[in-house]
C-alpha cells in the first residue's frame, strides 16, 4: 500500500468548537461519481474532504487537488477507513466492490454511505446491510433522485394533498449509454439499464407512494436494441410496479437516447396532475464551437445544445450529502438507509424474473427493521 501525504492537522492537534462541528469525509472511488460527491461536498459547511482513495493513486491524488488540496491520498481502502481524520466514508465504487468496500468500512467501525444500487441481487444487499448492522455503524443509501429540488417540490405538493390521492406515476431515466467500460459488463455488474437507472425511479416511487405501502408485483420487459456489440445485459428496459394499495408506478430505462440526460416524472391524481423534469435547463442554444464541458451524456458538443448548470445542485447530489452529513453529525436515521437499498434490490430481481418468465412476478420484499 502507498500513500501520498498532504498537510492536515498533527495527530495531537486540539480541535476548536467550531471543527468539532465538521465531519470529516472519505472518499473511495475517483470515477464520475466520486468526482460528482466530491463537488456536492463543496455545499455542506460541516463536512469536509479529508481522505480520497483510488487502485490508482495518482487518480486519488488528482481528485484530491481538485477539491480539497488538503486531503491525504490512498490507494488502499483499509487505510483510508483507519485514518484517523475520517469519520465517515462514501463508497463511490462499481456495483461488484460495494460489499468489500462496506466490509472494510465497518470493521473501522466508521459510518458509510454507499452509492447506488446498494449491490447487484438482492441477496448480496442483504449481506450489505447484514455487515453494517452486525458492525453497529450507521449507514446511508446514496439515492439522489428523491433529493433532487424538483422531486423534493413535488413531493411537498403530493404530501400536501395538492393533487387529491395519488393514482399512477410514470418515470424515466434515458442517456445513450454508460461513460465507464465496467458498466458494460452484465455480467460483473449484475445487469444493464434497469439496474443502472431503474433503480432510481424504483426509490422515487417508493417515495412518493409510501414506503409503509409496498409494490407487491412487477411486470417487465428488457431487451438489447442498439448496443449488442458492447453488452449482453439490456440497454432498454420497461417495468410496471403495483403496490399494496392499489396505485401503480410506470418506469423506463434506456441506454439508447441521445442528446443528454432525460430525467421526467409524472404523476397523477384524483384532483390534478404534476410533471418534474429535472434534465430541462434554462441555458440552451445553437453553437459552432465547442465550449467544454455541457452536462453528463451530452453526446455532441456542437449544435443544439441544452447545458445543465450546476448538475450536482440540479440532480440532488448536494441535497444529499448535506441531509447524510447532518444526520450522520446527530446520530439520526437518514431518510434512505441500506434497508431501502435492500428493498430496491429484491423489487429489481423481480423484474429480472419478469423479463425472463414473461408474466408478472412477486417481489420477495424482505422484511428491515429500521435503523436504530
Amino acid at each position: 500500500m502507498r500513500v501520498r501525504l498532504r498537510a492536515l492537522p498533527a495527530a495531537g492537534h486540539r480541535r476548536t468548537r467550531e471543527e468539532e462541528r465538521v465531519i470529516g469525509v472519505g472518499l473511495i472511488g475517483s470515477g464520475f461519481i466520486g468526482d460528482t460527491y466530491a463537488d456536492a461536498l463543496q455545499d455542506v459547511r460541516n463536512a469536509t474532504l479529508v481522505a480520497a482513495c483510488s487502485r490508482d493513486l495518482a487518480r486519488a491524488t488528482a481528485l484530491a487537488a481538485k477539491w480539497a488540496p488538503e486531503a491525504r491520498a490512498y490507494d488502499d481502502m483499509a487505510a483510508l477507513c483507519a485514518d484517523p481524520a475520517v469519520d465517515l466514508v462514501v463508497v463511490a465504487v462499481p456495483n461488484e466492490a460495494h460489499l468489500d468496500a462496506v466490509r472494510t468500512v465497518a470493521a473501522a467501525g466508521k459510518g458509510v454511505v454507499c452509492t447506488k444500487p446498494l449491490a447487484r441481487t438482492g441477496a448480496e444487499a442483504a449481506q450489505i446491510l447484514d455487515v453494517v448492522r452486525e458492525a453497529g455503524v450507521w449507514h446511508g443509501y446514496a439515492e439522489s433522485s428523491v433529493f433532487s429540488p424538483n422531486i423534493a417540490k413535488a413531493h411537498d405538493m403530493v404530501a400536501a394533498g395538492a393533487i387529491g390521492d395519488l393514482l399512477t406515476m410514470r418515470a424515466r431515466e434515458a442517456h445513450s449509454g454508460p461513460h465507464a467500460p465496467h458498466f458494460w459488463d452484465a455480467q460483473t455488474a449484475g445487469g444493464g439499464a434497469l439496474l443502472d437507472m431503474g433503480c432510481h425511479t424504483v426509490e422515487s416511487a417508493r417515495h412518493f407512494f409510501g414506503k409503509d405501502n409496498p409494490i407487491t408485483e412487477v411486470f417487465a420487459w428488457g431487451a438489447t436494441l442498439a448496443h449488442a456489440d458492447r453488452t449482453t445485459g439490456e440497454d432498454t428496459a420497461i417495468a410496471l410496479l403495483k403496490f399494496a394499495g392499489g396505485q401503480l408506478a410506470t418506469v423506463e430505462s434506456s441506454w439508447i437516447e441521445k442528446g443528454g440526460m432525460q430525467l421526467r416524472h409524472e404523476l397523477v391524481g384524483s384532483a390534478g396532475r404534476l410533471v418534474t423534469d429535472t434534465s430541462a435547463t434554462p441555458v440552451w442554444g445553437f453553437i459552432e464551437r465547442p465550449a467544454g464541458y455541457l452536462v453528463e451524456k451530452a453526446d455532441a458538443d456542437t449544435g443544439w445544445v441544452y447545458p445543465v448548470p450546476e448538475e450536482a445542485r440540479a440532480y440532488g447530489f448536494s441535497q444529499q450529502m448535506r441531509h447524510f452529513v447532518d444526520c450522520f453529525a446527530r446520530g439520526e436515521v437518514p431518510r434512505e438507509t441500506f434497508e431501502d437499498g435492500v428493498v430496491v434490490n429484491h423489487v429489481l430481481d423481480a423484474c429480472y424474473a419478469s423479463m425472463r418468465s414473461g408474466t408478472w412476478e412477486k417481489v420477495q420484499e424482505p422484511k428491515v427493521q429500521a435503523q436504530a
